[in-house]
């Protein structure tokens, strides 16, 4: 007997000793640092797509390099595994761990989402990050994707963009009547509440569909991303500013079992790497757009125009009709919407002062004319 309470004992230590604290059962057990994840990405992109395409890429990279291959992330392009606006339901679903993309794909069945993305005359890219990163917009991101099995994280941001491209001149409101152009999200319903026809394709179906006459107009992001799509081959009038997306965020997610799977040092990492990418591809965007547009112009004669003050004076009115509209009776999309907009009305006191106000000046100054 008491042998075979000493072998007892003995089994019970051995068990106490590797089985982590008992006192605190919830504490972390110590995590195995030889221990490798091997994870897939979808993207809404293009493979290698230059700026968007890359930032997925930058990101596994970064990832790989910070977990010393822990975490190893394989990129997929749009329809590699599977189509461009499917990637939301893939990472959803658990098909793949991870995706990239923009949250407005996703309003047909996530309304909200398009927040997280781009309002008509909302925040540039600099108040967006604000907004998300200090300003509450985060922590309602989240809430809203855990209804979905996600976690979403930054993953980039193009700076205002173009209003897009048209082959006639839009000279009132009722030029935009009949249109068929590709533009997605809020900005695509505003749109058609003017009279036109939005139509939701991604970036590798644009040129063709122009090409083809089957949109007679489109938007995708500005000079940098429109140069290599070759736009100017088939419309004529370049058309700022870019009201439907004045700073459009992109967005990594996650699914979130995969996300729990994680040690808490691969977590943070994996967070770290969407943030640090988050600014590199607003940096990119800033340092090409301007040498594109200037290829556009000097060398392919493209005409840039601006859309008529009244025109963007009756898309305003439009877009603060269709985002209240958008929340209806949710109360998710209630607190969102609340948020954003308690949040623009402050920035954008303090950005007339700061940001405008140095612009005009530095314009004037150097006797600067668009």
């Amino acid at each position: 007997m008491r042998k075979e309470l000493l072998a007892f004992l003995s089994v019970v230590l051995l068990i106490s000793g590797c089985g982590g604290n008992t006192e605190n059962p919830g504490a972390e057990t110590a995590v195995d640092p030889q221990k490798q994840y091997r994870w897939r990405m979808v993207t809404t992109w293009p493979k290698n797509f230059p700026g968007m395409g890359m930032a997925p890429e930058r990101i596994a990279d970064r990832v790989r390099e910070m977990s010393n291959g822990r975490l190893d992330i394989t990129v997929y392009g749009a329809g590699e595994v599977v189509p461009a606006l499917e990637t939301f339901e893939a990472v959803s679903s658990g098909t793949v761990q991870m995706g990239h993309g923009a949250a407005y794909y996703w309003r047909g069945s996530v309304p909200a989402a398009q927040f997280f993305t781009a309002v008509p005359f909302g925040l540039s890219a600099q108040e967006m990050n604000g907004w998300l990163l200090h300003g509450g917009g985060m922590a309602l991101w989240e809430e809203l994707y855990a209804r979905y099995n996600l976690v979403p994280m930054v993953g980039g941001n193009t700076g205002v963009q173009m209003a897009g491209w048209f082959n006639k001149e839009i000279n009132s409101l009722a030029d935009l009547k009949g249109i068929k152009m590709r533009i997605p999200g809020l900005g695509g319903e505003v749109f058609e509440a003017a009279g036109g026809t939005a139509v939701n394709i991604p970036a590798g179906e644009i040129f063709t569909s122009l090409q083809t006459g089957v949109i007679d107009a489109a938007e995708w992001v500005g000079p940098f991303n429109d140069l290599v799509l070759g736009f100017h081959q088939v419309a004529k009038y370049y058309y700022y500013p870019g009201w439907q997306e004045p700073g459009p965020n992109l967005e990594m997610i996650v699914n979130q079992r995969a996300y729990d799977s994680l040690p808490k040092d691969l977590q943070i990492i994996l967070r770290t790497a969407a943030e640090a990418i988050n600014n590199d591809v607003l940096s990119e965007y800033t340092a090409r757009n301007n040498r594109a547009l200037s290829e556009l112009v000097d060398v392919h004669q493209v005409q840039v125009r601006r859309l008529p003050d009244d025109v963007l004076a009756a898309l305003k009115a439009i877009s603060d009709e269709r985002v209240q509209a958008l929340v209806g009776d949710d109360p998710l999309a209630r607190k969102i919407y609340e948020s954003y907009e308690s949040y623009r009305q402050g920035v954008m006191n303090y950005s007339e002062l700061s940001e405008r106000a140095f612009l005009n000046a530095r314009a004037n100054l150097e006797g600067y004319e668009p």
